[in-house]
């Protein structure tokens, strides 16, 4: 009869020595660290490469998780902080607007898309830009609570916060959140209510 190890066993074993054991960790973990790092970084390469490091990150750092949370919660903040650590380094590639292929490329970008997706995928990048105006500790909750789907409970232990505090931050950060796409998207949010 072969039982399933947990996740505490295979943490024991690799922080006892049996390094190769770390790869049932990543195996089991292959798909949610690649799908969250994948809401950061929208380039599929790039976010292959960025969950390779997560889990090298994750690691070499394995002697630093208390066991106080879920692994899963853990590797989230490994996940999410690397991808955000990327996103900053990452520069953006600038184009000359004089050149006539930029601007035919960018004419097709949305060329496969129906209405309702390009105007769906408008209202995501606004709000995104929204979340970006906003400070890190704000941007952090609202994307742990809207795009990383953590309960209140996770983003707390995530945080080093009670419950209680977290629930607070998140009602001022959507407060803030409302007010800065009001004044910076004030036309936009009047078309979508």
């Amino acid at each position: 009869m072969h039982t399933e190890r947990g996740d505490t066993e295979l943490i024991e074993l690799v922080l006892a020595g049996h390094s190769p054991v770390y790869a049932q960790l990543v195996e089991r973990y292959r798909n949610f660290v690649f799908t969250l790092v994948l809401r950061y970084v929208k380039n599929r390469e790039d976010a292959e490469e960025v969950a390779q490091d997560v889990f090298v990150k994750a690691y070499r750092s394995l002697a630093d998780f208390k066991g106080t949370s879920k692994f899963s919660t853990w590797l989230y903040t490994v996940a999410t902080t690397t991808s955000l650590s990327f996103l900053r380094k990452k520069k953006m590639d600038v184009q000359s607007l004089d050149n006539e292929k930029v601007f035919a490329t960018a004419g097709n970008l949305d060329g496969g898309l129906s209405a309702n997706q390009v105007e769906q995928k408008s209202k995501v990048q606004m709000v995104n830009e929204a979340i970006a105006l906003l400070s890190a500790d704000d941007a952090r909750v609202i994307s742990l609570f809207y795009k990383g789907e953590q309960s209140l409970e996770e983003i707390a232990r995530i945080l080093g916060k009670e419950t209680n505090a977290v629930k607070v931050q998140l009602h001022r950060a959507r407060t803030r959140l409302k007010e800065k796409m009001q004044r910076h998207f004030s036309a936009e949010v009047r078309d979508i209510y």
